[in-house]
C-alpha cells in the first residue's frame, strides 16, 4: 500500500494546531524528492525534519520529535 504522506501531514497539522504546544504551526510541507518535512510557524520560523525512508507512522513520530512535542 502506498501512503499519501502530504495527506497524513495535513491531518496531523489540524490535530497539532488544537494543542497548546503547537497552536502556532501554520503548515507541514512534504518534499517527496528530498523526503524533508518543512514546518512553518506564524512567527515566520521554520524547521526542516528528515523523514527519509519513513512509513506514515514513523514520519509522524519524527515530526513530533522534530517539533519537540
Amino acid at each position: 500500500m502506498s501512503e499519501d504522506k502530504q495527506k497524513i501531514l495535513d491531518l496531523l497539522l489540524v490535530t497539532l494546531q488544537a494543542t497548546r504546544d503547537a497552536w502556532d504551526l501554520q503548515a507541514l510541507n512534504f518534499d517527496p524528492k528530498t523526503e524533508i518535512v518543512t514546518a512553518l510557524f506564524e512567527s515566520g520560523g521554520k524547521r526542516k525534519i528528515n523523514v527519509a525512508m519513513d512509513s506514515g507512522v514513523a514520519m509522524i513520530r519524527d515530526v513530533m520529535k522534530g517539533l519537540g512535542v
